[in-house]
């Protein structure tokens, strides 16, 4: 039996290697902790239909590698994205610092309108801690994101985060801050008669008439 949903979101898990990312999707599609996970190569994929706002929402999620060497294979994964997890591990600065290369990569690759929430992981290791909440929690304000601290491996705030960002998105949606139809946007209606309700009135009529000449 075929999935039926209202919308589908195309979402990238960006951030540097051993951030944690591949943990985080395999906690949010498999509900438990991926105990033997190595870097990724390249791409992985997962998706996951979930209830945001009375809306049913397909999100089809592409986990990228975070080690340099595959950069040029993930860039291109991220046309056409509408909202992404940008991750970065508490307990390593290093990954803190490289934040800002990732955040240009998704504005500038995907799209400016891009729904970004930063997640900083592995807060189930908080007695070696290098970043504070409130030093990413400024970032975050600065650059215009949504901030939440996870534990993939507890799950604390790992489906939190994926939902805040797709909550987002339907309420730009709904603003017409976003529109589906237009290309690159990153979404797709999943039911056609929710397509239809949203066409503006005449394009049925108009069309029927190109058709006829």
């Amino acid at each position: 039996m075929s999935e039926t949903y209202d919308f589908l979101f195309k979402f990238l898990v960006i951030g540097s290697a051993g951030t944690g990312k591949s943990c985080l999707l395999h906690q949010f599609i498999e509900n438990k902790f991926k105990q033997d996970s190595n870097h990724t190569i390249g791409v992985e994929f997962g998706s996951r239909v979930i209830n945001v706002g009375g809306k049913t929402v397909k999100l089809q999620i592409w986990d990228t590698a975070g080690q340099e060497r595959f950069r040029s294979v993930t860039r291109s994964y991220y046309r056409g994205a509408a909202g992404a997890l940008l991750v970065y591990d508490i307990t390593s600065r290093e990954t803190y610092n490289a934040l800002s290369n990732w955040l240009t990569d998704a504005r500038t690759l995907a799209s400016p309108n891009i729904v970004i929430i930063l997640c900083g992981n592995k807060k189930d290791l908080d007695a070696d801690r290098e970043v504070t909440f409130l030093e990413a929690s400024r970032f975050a304000q600065e650059n215009e994101l949504m901030f939440l601290e996870t534990s993939a491996l507890t799950g604390e705030n790992v489906e939190e985060g994926f939902l805040k960002c797709a909550r987002t998105i339907l309420n730009k949606i709904d603003s017409g801050e976003l529109d589906p139809e237009r290309m690159g946007s990153g979404i797709q209606y999943g039911d056609a008669s929710l397509r239809q309700l949203r066409q503006p009135r005449g394009t049925t009529t108009q069309n029927k008439q190109q058709c006829n000449c």
